[in-house]
């Protein structure tokens, strides 16, 4: 009864530190998620507890030592789209209203973003520029060529 009890736990644990995963991203909730649900597992097979927790520990030591780097390459690599505001820098977008290095706002894609110029130059109002930056909500633009 006792080891069903601590198999019961350990999944417990293995599953909201998964779940954890996808608040922080970083991979390292996950790997010791799945060395939980490795100790449940042995655990669930009736073994001393003794030997759960070092299967937990192996498990996490392993993971986040040979899992997480190779993981995190892999997913940084990526597929080559540039996504959220990487996929601005670059663009082009057309100014809204009079743009210069205090203010002013753009039009990119179909949204309106504050922005400023980065070289001090100012920009007309439907006039060209192009994105070089975005600083928090405010696209860093310069004078389209």
């Amino acid at each position: 009864m006792y080891g069903a009890m601590a198999a019961l736990i350990w999944l417990i644990v293995g599953i909201l530190l998964v779940v954890a995963e996808v608040l922080s991203g970083d991979f390292v909730l996950v790997m010791l998620g799945t060395a939980a649900l490795a100790a449940a597992g042995v655990s669930a097979l009736g073994v001393p507890d003794l030997v759960s927790v070092l299967v937990f520990a192996a498990s996490s030591v392993g993971l986040i030592v040979a899992a997480r780097p190779l993981l995190k390459k892999r997913l940084q690599l990526g597929s080559g789209i540039r996504m959220h505001h990487e996929a601005l820098l670059g663009g082009r977008a057309v100014a809204v209203t009079k743009v210069d290095e205090h203010g002013g706002q753009v039009k990119i894609g179909g949204d309106t973003w504050s922005a400023r110029t980065l070289d001090g130059s100012v920009v007309e109002e439907g006039e060209a520029v192009t994105v070089v930056e975005i600083s928090g909500a405010v696209a860093v633009v310069i004078a389209a060529v």
